[in-house]
């Protein structure tokens, strides 16, 4: 049964997802507690970035349940197809969400600062006044208040996710989804990224993390989970993850990566 308790941000139960022949999920099933941080780890292929789409919409489910802060997004009864809320409330659901993407999309014709404000002042018909100074708070978060007027293709790839990052936060979410936000970067350009989404967690932002990072699945995660063809294999506490796997397809993963 789906959680509706107050502190089950997204409750995702026995997804199912597949394109034409090739079941990417299979059952999948995850609760998102308030104020946790859980990094989702495993194999190219293995349906992690299929799931977090799942999540906002940006896929639609087969089968399964989501419900985000105990609204249902989509259910299905037993194997029927899933049916969705009105495309109006999808939308408003969707709003609880942000998300980070691995290519930035950032608009090159907008500067950085005009980036950040679009959506509020599209979606929440916010007044230009108004969101400027919490988009330029949101820029010095991230450490980029400097570059406010500069256009995205004079900034790093890693300034360019500081800038989706404070773009997805301008919305207000109370749910940050991530996937694989530093893949695109060469190694140096990484840990600024890492060290934002560090700071996000110390303020207690609820993440979902998909990722290949493994040192920030172990230090900032609050739980982590290793999923392979298209099902969790195992989810553990953080230290407990890393010190003890259980499964042997875990077991080699981590060989790999480590």
């Amino acid at each position: 049964m789906p959680s509706t308790t107050p502190d089950v941000m997204i409750s995702a139960q026995a997804i199912h997802k597949a394109f034409g022949d090739n079941e990417v999920l299979r059952g999948v099933s995850l609760d998102l507690l308030r104020g946790e941080v859980v990094a989702v780890i495993g194999p190219s292929g293995s349906g992690k970035s299929t799931f977090l789409r799942c999540l906002n919409h940006l896929e639609t489910i087969d089968r399964g349940t989501i419900l985000v802060e105990g609204e249902v997004l989509a259910r299905s009864e037993g194997q029927a197809k899933a049916h969705y809320v009105a495309e109006s409330e999808i939308r408003r659901i969707g709003h609880k969400m942000g998300m980070v993407f691995q290519s930035f999309n950032l608009f090159p014709h907008l500067t950085v600062l005009e980036n950040i404000i679009e959506a509020p002042m599209l979606v929440k018909k916010l007044k230009r006044e108004a969101i400027v100074p919490k988009a330029e708070a949101l820029l010095k978060k991230v450490g980029l208040l400097e570059k406010r007027d500069a256009y995205p293709n004079r900034l790093s790839g890693g300034q360019k996710q500081r800038v989706a990052i404070a773009r997805a936060l301008a919305m207000d979410p109370d749910i940050m989804l991530f996937d694989e936000p530093t893949s695109a970067l060469d190694p140096e350009l990484t840990g600024e990224v890492l060290r934002t989404m560090r700071e996000l967690a110390n303020d207690r932002m609820t993440m979902l993390v998909v990722t290949h990072e493994m040192g920030f699945a172990r230090e900032v995660a609050n739980r982590v989970i290793f999923m392979d063809g298209g099902h969790i294999v195992e989810q553990a506490e953080s230290a407990a993850f890393f010190a003890q796997p259980q499964h042997e397809r875990t077991k080699a993963f981590l060989q790999n990566m480590l």
